[in-house]
């Protein structure tokens, strides 16, 4: 089974000013390095925890999906979407205006990535490793989508933001216009494309995968159970 929630947006902003001698002009802004955006997906080690006895992680489970079965092992990923921006700029001498080229981060990924395997079997038994072996699956599906959208990602966010020299406008005003839609509208469509492999994790937890579980290791796993 597998429950992954949660995503955060933090900033990171570095300014280099250069103040001009007279009214901005293209040229002087094309002194600028182009904006760029630049992908990088979190790859970590999955965590084991076997702290937990399959009645409890029957009871989170049931909390988090709504299921009545008795789950044995669980995959819950902590999913993360930060954007950070460095940036750099040229003011005017009114100091009204600039030209602003930020060079953008994406991270994004899961931060943990926690299989739990009930407590009542033991690390090394048949029944561990037909558990553990059913919620690397689940982990395997993860990594690969993270790995499938990453060139979509790269490419869609090169298109809004990567197509041309600096931006032109107002001190101060772009930076806080960049920052609104990274957070309105950015943030949340990353999360969306993390969110479509959960299409995929369903078709895991099959009813024919849970008996087949339930009755691996000559049905040790099941009379655990009672």
């Amino acid at each position: 089974m597998t429950e992954a929630w949660g995503a955060s947006a933090h900033r990171l902003l570095l300014f280099v000013l250069a103040v001009l001698a007279g009214p901005l002009r293209a040229d002087e802004c094309e002194q600028l390095p182009p904006p760029s955006v630049e992908i990088k997906r979190i790859e970590e080690g999955v965590i084991l925890n076997q702290r937990y006895s399959y009645r409890t992680l029957t009871n989170l489970g049931a909390t988090l999906t709504h299921s009545s079965r008795q789950i044995l092992g669980l995959t819950r990923g902590n999913a993360i979407v930060r954007f950070s921006f460095h940036a750099q700029s040229l003011v005017d001498r009114s100091g009204r205006w600039e030209c602003f080229s930020p060079q953008l981060t994406l991270t994004y990924g899961f931060s943990p990535m926690t299989v739990f395997v009930a407590s009542e079997f033991p690390e090394g038994s048949c029944a561990y490793k037909e558990i553990y072996a059913h919620e690397l699956r689940h982990v395997k599906v993860y990594q690969a989508h993270l790995q499938d959208i990453e060139k979509s990602l790269l490419e869609t966010l090169n298109r809004r933001f990567a197509t041309g020299g600096p931006w032109r406008g107002p001190v101060g005003r772009k930076e806080a216009e960049l920052q609104q839609e990274l957070d309105g509208r950015w943030v949340p469509y990353v999360e969306r494309e993390i969110a479509r492999a959960d299409a995929a994790q369903a078709l895991i937890d099959t009813p024919q995968e849970y008996e087949r579980v339930a009755n691996a290791c000559n049905g040790d796993i099941k009379r655990r159970l009672h």
